[in-house]
């Protein structure tokens, strides 16, 4: 049995979500699509933009303006991937739907570009006991780093809470460099296939450094207060008030 044999066998029936097709999640999905995940939920809402091509390399200059998730799926199945394992999610993730789309797969990949996703996806995945691979990338810097079901140490041991003062940066505002992007993307998808073929690599955080190109692993410390998976937790459920993203309705 060769490599991708042996890969295709240890995803047999295992899903993942990816959160966000953008700079992170395209690289992520294309990665996990083609690796033979069984099924893929892509969650996202927005269309193609022109500003973003250099580091959402499913898009092309005929995608502007389109459907994101039509297009990726699109550029996914023009790769090779298989059509009928990836399902597509026309929403961003919200406290409305964060639950049921955290306990519906075997891990969820989140690349969103707000701290207010990135806090609710933690929280919902720490409610469900899902794995999840948080990342993040700004200017010449990228960080991942994936949870374990136990929650332990959690999204909230490293960052707490939501920053007060007003949004923080982000690729918008900030700029990022395409290559530190994709090297993102493309590690969080192995630390997500890790999970799913049950070598994981729980509470290491990895940064890369494009501008220097280093790329360091460190262990994340467990918050004994953290609210979420501390001796004391308090957050058991997901409350619209905690995070600022919006609701429902909108």
């Amino acid at each position: 049995m060769n490599t991708s044999e042996t890969e295709s066998t240890a995803l047999a029936g295992k899903s993942a979500l990816v959160v966000g097709v953008g700079g992170l999640g395209c690289p992520a999905a294309l990665v996990l699509a083609l690796a033979g995940v069984e099924r893929l939920v892509l969650a996202d809402d927005d269309l193609v933009d022109e500003t973003n091509l250099h580091r959402q390399i499913l898009f092309a200059e005929a995608d502007i303006g389109q459907d994101k998730l039509e297009a990726a799926k699109r550029a996914l199945v023009q790769r090779g991937a298989i059509e009928s394992r990836i399902e597509l999610c026309r929403s961003r993730f919200l406290p409305c739907n964060a639950l049921e789309l955290a306990r519906s797969v075997d891990v969820v990949v989140e690349g969103a570009d707000n701290f207010p996703t990135k806090f609710l996806v933690a929280d919902a995945c720490g409610i469900e006991r899902t794995p999840v691979v948080h990342g993040a990338a700004i200017r010449w810097t990228s960080t991942c780093w994936s949870v374990s079901p136990t929650g332990t140490p959690c999204y909230r041991c490293l960052f707490e809470d939501l920053p007060s003062g007003g949004p923080a940066p982000n690729c918008d505002t900030a700029g990022v460099m395409g290559p530190v992007v994709g090297f993102a993307g493309a590690l969080m998808a192995d630390l997500a296939l890790r999970v799913l073929s049950g070598e994981p690599d729980f509470g290491q955080i990895h940064t890369f450094d494009g501008l220097r190109d280093r790329h360091r692993r460190v262990p994340v410390r467990r918050r004994a207060s953290c609210p979420l998976c501390g001796e004391n937790r308090s957050i058991f459920d997901i409350q619209e008030s905690r995070y600022t993203a919006p609701s429902c309705a909108a």
